[in-house]
């Protein structure tokens, strides 16, 4: 049971990497897979917690779901800020990120 909870996050945590890298034009599909991302390590930590019987990890996953809330509030403002201003959310124009 255990190394199946390890295999279906490492496989979430495999789509969320994939997501990232592979998806150079829209910004809020990289925001969803960098929670994906977050959301594999907490359920990781949670694992290990029950498995080690710790309560450290399931401590340490609630601090990370705040930082996460409150990095996908703070994306979320800054996508809605950015469209209102170009009318489009696409990775293209933004003249920095691009190579």
């Amino acid at each position: 049971m255990f190394l199946k909870q390890i295999a279906t996050n490492f496989f979430i945590f495999f789509i969320g990497l994939v997501g990232i890298t592979l998806n150079k034009n829209n910004i809020l599909i990289i925001l969803m897979c960098l929670e994906l991302v977050l959301l594999s390590l907490n359920m990781n930590f949670i694992s290990f917690s029950i498995y080690f019987d710790d309560l450290y990890g399931q401590l340490f996953s609630l601090f990370i779901l705040t930082v996460a809330a409150a990095e996908s509030a703070i994306g979320l403002a800054l996508i809605i800020i950015y469209f209102r201003i170009k009318k489009s959310i696409s990775m293209n124009q933004l003249p920095i990120i691009r190579h």
